[in-house]
């Protein structure tokens, strides 16, 4: 049997986004400060997208708004890889950082894909359906990855 996900903050996928985007506010502290308006605001603005898409999307009422909103939080992921590498290239991201950081917005990408795919298959309230065997210790909630 399967049991619904509560809140958009069981999702494994919005966990890691909210971590991400904290870790990267550190990260670009140490950017030059001419970078503070240019490059900084967009990574920063790209990573808080990505989290706060999900959880827009799951405010809505319907699978096709929450899928469009899953849409946006991936286009975010994409753009904030795009910024990642342009500062790697120029210096302020170390190799071994961005190599990691890349790590990881891979798997953030792959599972936006998954649950794209379980938002679409689901019934009409849009609410993906996960197995009980990958809940945590809350009681009736579940996360998705």
């Amino acid at each position: 049997m399967r049991q619904r996900i509560q809140s958009y903050k069981d999702l494994d996928v919005w966990r890691k986004g909210i971590e991400l985007a904290v870790e990267l506010y550190g990260l670009t502290r140490r950017f030059p400060p001419e970078e503070r308006y240019a490059m900084v605001d967009q990574i920063r603005r790209a990573a808080v997208s990505i989290p706060s898409n999900i959880a827009e999307g799951w405010g809505k009422s319907g699978s096709g708004y929450y899928l469009n909103a899953l849409s946006h939080a991936r286009g975010s992921l994409r753009e904030l890889e795009t910024l990642l590498l342009i500062a790697h290239r120029v210096g302020y991201v170390k190799r071994e950082t961005y190599v990691v950081l890349c790590e990881r917005t891979d798997e953030m990408a792959r599972m936006l894909f998954s649950l794209s795919r379980s938002v679409a298959n689901s019934a009409a309230t849009g609410r993906p359906e996960i197995p009980p065997e990958t809940s945590d210790q809350r009681p009736e909630t579940d996360r998705a990855s």
